[in-house]
């Protein structure tokens, strides 16, 4: 991959400030963790006390530069007094508890100074962001007949309300519109100093930094991915033997560091009290720039600011020892970046396929099938036209998000309907399926086929079961009981302890490994069949019928 100078400038500062933190202790990077109308806080804001032992911790946010922390022990008081010293570092610890003390932090004074302030040292990220729907954001609310609503004005025009912010067209034409600012902070006093690392803009890809606009009834896209999986990290993502594997899917900071470039060894030093951040707004979406991709189904031309395509049809997979960088690929599906099979294969012992094979069920492309029988793309992978005098192609060209990521317009009633933006990733609506599926597309078909399937894995998971208990090696059926065709550690199908060793797996007949390997690829798709139906069908049918082998041993 080639970077921009603009792009490896960034990623140099990125890596700077995670070093900075990183020497300065083992704390977490403090990112944005609230929502402000506009983006970034251009005041100090307080998020909250926290009470540990004999410690609280007082945290605030806003932009870059010096606080300083302010308390007095009751309302009565005269005056203020400072606690501490100034700090960059948005938080205070304080030792010395009363019950009735009050806080507050005084901060920067905003200096808002307009994108072209940016242009002389980030012309090229000032060229690109122009071209995006965020520079036109005062347009399209005047278009509305809105550019005077003091509701709207914040998320549509840098700093309005706040000093030195966005008064009027008129008066400060050069803060019309969401620039740099919005999502950097006030950037005023950097662009007079440039050399005070003090002042630099923070660069921050928490969630939060788009949720201040993009939320609430009309666009509730921050709303719906925190309900999501892409907001929560399920597992400590900073050891430097997982942030280079599991990062690259389970980190927002690890993964946009990747996709930038930046070596493995590097990662692992400097991120290593950052990586818990999920798949954040600016993982799937370039906020500086629009990108043209062409849909490898329809042939469709889109221009968005998605960092990957919305489709492709070429097989693609990413091991966790694979470099990174010599195979990604922006050209595959957005969403089977990570969820493919990671390399699965049915002769590994250790564990079940990982719980993300979507992308390749959808193409037929995992699993193991018997001499002569082939498998396939599904009618949902988009590759199929639709019969008939219409000749108009599937409606899932754009693969998993039309399922996904159906939308439903801003409805303001009586009663007031809130916008789907689909960013939820769940399926709650069945209205993509109408045109090739017609009315029996609904809840109780789709409950139906979940039932089917689930009722074939099961029948499958009962002679694996079987073939335990009555077939199984004695020292298996000793040791393991009805988990002796299992993997040294068990999936989802088993409870109760571990499986057979390592050299124990040696014991279990390759049949009995290829059928519980199409087994966990069907049930870890998640989708009960729905994603490629015959397909799934044709790997549990060979599963089934492997096992049958060994029982009629």
């Amino acid at each position: 991959m080639q970077m921009g100078k603009h792009e490896f400038n960034r990623v140099k500062a990125l890596i700077a400030l995670c070093m900075v933190s990183t020497l300065a202790g083992a704390e977490e990077v403090q990112h944005l963790s609230i929502t402000v109308p506009g983006g970034m806080p251009g005041l100090p804001v307080m998020t909250g006390i926290a009470r540990t032992g004999n410690v609280a911790k007082i945290t605030w946010d806003g932009p870059s530069g010096y606080y300083q922390l302010y308390q007095k022990t009751n309302l009565t008081s005269p005056a203020w007094q400072k606690f501490g010293s100034p700090n960059l570092d948005r938080a205070a610890n304080i030792t010395t508890l009363r019950s009735n003390s009050f806080f507050r932090v005084l901060g920067p004074v905003p200096q808002y100074a307009g994108a072209r302030a940016c242009l002389e040292c980030h012309e090229s990220v000032h060229a690109v962001e122009m071209s995006t729907r965020h520079a036109h954001a005062f347009t399209a609310l005047k278009a509305a007949h809105q550019e005077k609503n003091p509701s709207c004005l914040p998320c549509h025009t840098v700093g309005y309300g706040l000093p030195t912010g966005f008064v009027s067209e008129t008066a400060t034409p050069q803060l019309a519109g969401v620039q740099c600012e919005n999502c950097h902070g006030p950037a005023g006093n950097h662009a007079a100093n440039p050399g005070d690392l003090t002042t630099r803009p923070r660069m921050d890809i928490a969630g939060q930094v788009c949720g201040g606009c993009h939320n609430g009834p009309h666009n509730p896209t921050f709303d719906e991915w925190q309900s999501s999986g892409h907001f929560a990290v399920v597992e400590d993502m900073n050891p430097p033997s997982r942030i280079n594997s599991c990062g690259r899917c389970h980190s927002g900071t690890a993964r946009l560091a990747m996709v930038s470039g930046v070596p493995a060894n590097v990662i692992s030093t400097t991120l290593t009290n950052d990586a818990n951040v999920g798949i954040t707004c600016a993982v799937c979406h370039d906020p500086h720039a629009n990108h043209v991709w062409t849909n490898q189904v329809a042939g469709i031309v889109y221009t968005n600011q998605l960092r990957q395509a919305l489709s492709s049809t070429n097989d693609f997979f990413l091991t966790t020892a694979t470099n990174f960088s010599s195979v990604y690929n922006p050209n595959i599906n957005i969403c089977a970046q990570c969820h493919n099979h990671r390399g699965a294969d049915w002769t590994s012992s250790g564990r079940p396929p990982h719980h993300s094979p979507q992308y390749n069920m959808l193409l037929g492309t995992v699993g193991v099938l018997p001499v002569g029988v082939s498998g396939g793309p599904a009618a949902h992978a988009g590759t199929e036209f639709l019969s008939g005098a219409s000749g108009r192609l599937l409606l899932v060209t754009n693969q998993c998000v039309t399922c996904h990521m159906q939308a439903g317009a801003y409805q303001p009633g009586p009663p007031e309907v809130a916008a789907v933006t689909g960013h939820s990733f769940e399926v709650r609506s069945y209205g993509a399926c109408v045109d090739c599926h017609g009315a029996g597309a609904n809840d109780d078909s789709v409950r139906t086929w979940r039932e089917f399937f689930l009722d074939q894995m099961q029948e499958v998971k009962a002679k694996l079961d079987q073939w335990a208990l009555t077939k199984a090696p004695d020292v298996l059926r000793t040791n393991y009981g009805v988990r002796s065709w299992e993997y040294t550690v068990p999936g989802d199908w088993s409870s109760g302890g571990p499986g057979p060793t390592t050299a124990q797996q040696a014991l279990i007949p390759d049949n009995i490994k290829k059928a519980r390997f199409n087994l966990y690829l069907v049930l870890y798709d998640g989708s009960y069949g729905l994603h490629n139906g015959p397909y799934s069908l044709t790997l549990l049918d060979a599963a089934r019928d492997w096992v049958q082998l060994e029982l009629n041993q």
